[in-house]
C-alpha cells in the first residue's frame, strides 16, 4: 500500500510531505543590504548550488521578503554556512522584523566587512559565498499563472572558509557540523564523521568532471 495524493487536491497528512522528502537540505543563510545602508541576515530552506565554473547558487523567497527586495537593489548577496553552534542564532534571524531592524543586532551577530561585495558576511560562520546576482525569476505553474514565489541566482565571486576546515588541501564536511533543514515544523539534522562513506564514480565519468 502507498498513500497517494494530488497536490492541488491536499495531501491529508498532519503536515505536508514534500520538504521533508526533499531533504535535509543546506540553509541558505543570506546577508543583504538595503540601498540605504541597512543590513539584513535571514534563512532560506530551499538553497542549494546549481553549477561548478563558474560556481552558480540560488535560493528560493517564498513572497517578497526583505532580502529579496535587497538584492534587486544592489545585485549583491552573502550566503553563510550555518553550523551546529549557530543554530540558536540563526533560528532568531528568522523572526519578523521591519525593515529597519538588522537581524544581525536581533541575533547577536557581527558584520564582517567582504572582500569583493559591499554586503558583510556573518563573522562567527566558517564559511561564506561573496556573491552577485545573476537572475531572478519569479516562478510558475503548469497552468502559466505566476506564484508568490521568486527563485535568485547568483554567482559565487569570492570564497571564505576558516582553515581549520582544511585537511590536507580538503574541506572537511564531516566535521564542518553543517546543519541541514528537513522537514515537518521543527526537524533539523546535522553532518558528522560517522555518516561519511566515499563511493568513486565509473571511470567513464572522469572526462566529464570539472577539473579540481
Amino acid at each position: 500500500m502507498t498513500h497517494f495524493y494530488e497536490p492541488r487536491l491536499g495531501h491529508g497528512l498532519k503536515h505536508d510531505p514534500f520538504n521533508a522528502i526533499v531533504g535535509p537540505r543546506p540553509i541558505g543563510w543570506v546577508s543583504s543590504r538595503n540601498s540605504s545602508g541597512g543590513l539584513n541576515l535571514a534563512p532560506y530552506s530551499f538553497f542549494s548550488a546549481f553549477n561548478y565554473v563558474p560556481p552558480l547558487i540560488g535560493f528560493s523567497s517564498i513572497g517578497r521578503k526583505d532580502t529579496l527586495n535587497n538584492i534587486e537593489a544592489t545585485g549583491e548577496f552573502v550566503w553563510n554556512l550555518v553550523t551546529r553552534p549557530l543554530t540558536e542564532a540563526m533560528n532568531k534571524t528568522c523572526d519578523a522584523v521591519p525593515p529597519e531592524v538588522s537581524e544581525f543586532d536581533v541575533a547577536g551577530l557581527t558584520p564582517q566587512a567582504s572582500r569583493i561585495v559591499s554586503v558583510p558576511r556573518v563573522a562567527e560562520s566558517p564559511v561564506s559565498f561573496e556573491c552577485k546576482c545573476t537572475q531572478i525569476l519569479q516562478m510558475e505553474g503548469i497552468d502559466g499563472q505566476k506564484v508568490n514565489t521568486w527563485m535568485i541566482f547568483g554567482q559565487v565571486v569570492g570564497v571564505h572558509i576558516d582553515e581549520r576546515l582544511l585537511k590536507d588541501g580538503i574541506y572537511d564536511t564531516a566535521n564542518a557540523q553543517h546543519v541541514l533543514r528537513a522537514g515537518g515544523p521543527a526537524d533539523y539534522f546535522t553532518i558528522g564523521p560517522e555518516q561519511l562513506f566515499k563511493l568513486y564514480r565509473p571511470e567513464s565519468w572522469q572526462g566529464t568532471l570539472p577539473k579540481k
